[in-house]
């Protein structure tokens, strides 16, 4: 994200607030966006003091279980991992989690994406064991009803890989690692922008079990 896209975005929200306050869903809506696009220059101090923000302005105004409230703090919450602010994180997330599935069970996209990112954090931590049931969940979950070939399915599944890598299970780790390059490959093409990465994880597997 260049900083010409950062500083449209920034005029965006000074005209948001000018016209329709600052707790308004479209301005904080902008404040989010903002945030995504310092978050993607590394400014990570400047995004989260808007996603503080935003989390406060919807708690206000939807309460905390409401859908956009829970998005904001899952948001806020991947920015704290981030930042090495684990044990905060993860307790953000796993209201998050919660709150998701009381409104939409967990099949849901956003609730998996949750999830994920949940397993992330404890993983972080050192909790493989916890990392690896969720992600299996998620994996089983996504691949029933997004199917095998999409890209929240790919990217669990090379989630999961990289627990099952770190825990020691490394022909299992590879062989799934290899499954998601192959579905990339298969189902999404050349022009899919996880696969050089995904392709590029498999390659160092390789290197380091002789496979």
């Amino acid at each position: 994200m260049d900083d010409d896209s950062c500083e449209r975005q920034e005029r965006l929200l000074s005209e948001k607030r000018a016209a329709l306050g600052e707790d308004h869903s479209e301005t904080l809506t902008a404040m989010l966006d903002l945030a995504d696009c310092l978050w993607q220059q590394g400014r990570l101090t400047n995004a989260r003091r808007l996603e503080e923000h935003v989390v406060a302005g919807r708690r206000r105004v939807l309460g905390g279980q409401h859908a956009e409230t829970l998005k904001a703090v899952g948001k806020l919450a991947v920015t704290m991992a981030a930042q090495g602010e684990l044990a905060e994180a993860r307790l953000l997330q796993e209201q998050v989690v919660a709150g998701r599935r009381r409104l939409y069970g967990g099949t849901d996209l956003e609730t998996l994406r949750a999830i994920n990112n949940l397993a992330g954090t404890v993983a972080s931590q050192g909790d493989l064991d916890t990392a690896r049931e969720l992600l299996e969940s998620v994996v089983a979950t996504a691949c029933r009803e997004l199917g095998e070939q999409h890209a929240d399915t790919l990217l669990a599944m090379a989630n999961l890989a990289a627990v099952l890598w770190q825990q020691g299970d490394r022909s299992e780790a590879y062989a799934l690692q290899h499954h998601v390059v192959e579905m990339h490959r298969l189902m999404r093409g050349d022009g899919d922008q996880a696969a050089p990465a995904a392709a590029a994880v498999l390659e160092m597997m390789q290197r380091d079990t002789g496979l």
